[in-house]
């Protein structure tokens, strides 16, 4: 699954490390979600979403211009 993870993360200058640590995951977690590997949960793409202070809609949404 295409996400923007990685936009939004180095955006706001999120380390992986930082980023899961805010998300209660692990960094390998986070680089596997933003390699498109791992599907996160329900709950972990809400945490996520949070953080990186958007919609899960829009980090999951597909469109990545």
């Amino acid at each position: 699954m295409e996400n923007k993870i990685k936009l939004l993360r180095t955006q706001q200058g999120l380390s992986q490390e930082k980023l899961a640590i805010a998300t209660g995951v692990t960094r390998q977690t986070i680089n596997a979600i933003e390699a498109a590997k791992y599907d996160p949960s329900l709950a972990l793409a809400f945490s996520l979403a949070k953080v990186l202070e958007t919609t899960v809609d829009d980090l999951f949404g597909g469109n990545y211009d």
